[in-house]
């Protein structure tokens, strides 16, 4: 039940809180995600490292959260337009037009979501959704407790399950060439 959440109209308001908290603003609601905060910061920090030693030099780039996402800004809007922002823990984004001071405009290449006891259902339900909605191609959802990836790659209109890694798999990023992460030490870290 989303009656009792604060409801915000802008963009704005959510860069302002954004510096205070985790979030997703999807229209008309925004969804703080505190318990996000005690994931551990280990996890995430090793898939960017591993990403980031992959991408130096190259076109694509690799950000962590926070990061603004604007899942369906078009080019000319403004930030008072844009209603639905999410909060990656990881972006890839290959197109540098999609880039400004706000975040992403757009979808990007590649997300990233580290799972939470309070996110399971949020990021394998309704962000899934706005991944597959706005032409993410790529989404990765980690899950901590299992130690396991569920890599789903955009075919048509729909993200689909690809492949499921463990903990000692070499996950291979599908939109880069030639990159794969060791997991063991994603989870190990």
């Amino acid at each position: 039940d989303t009656s009792s959440l604060p409801q915000y109209g802008h963009l704005t308001t959510v860069v302002a809180i954004s510096f205070f908290s985790r979030f997703s603003f999807i229209v008309p609601y925004l969804f703080f995600d505190f318990n996000k905060i005690v994931t551990p910061p280990e996890i995430s920090g090793e898939l960017f490292r591993q990403l980031a030693n992959h991408l130096d030099g190259e076109k694509c780039e690799v950000y962590s959260a926070p990061f603004g996402v604007r899942l369906f800004a078009r080019k000319e809007d403004k930030p008072e337009d844009i209603h639905d922002v999410v909060e990656p823990d990881i972006t890839i984004v290959c197109d540098p037009d999609k880039l400004d001071k706000y975040g992403c405009k757009g979808a990007p290449d590649m997300v990233i979501e580290v799972l939470s006891p309070s996110t399971k259902r949020h990021d394998r339900l309704v962000k899934l959704n706005l991944y597959q909605r706005a032409g993410v191609r790529e989404y990765w959802i980690v899950n901590p407790e299992e130690c396991s990836v569920q890599v789903l790659l955009l075919n048509g209109e729909y993200l689909v399950h690809h492949e499921e890694y463990g903990q000692s798999d070499l996950a291979k990023v599908n939109i880069l060439d030639d990159c794969q992460i060791d997991l063991n030490k994603v989870f190990s870290a």
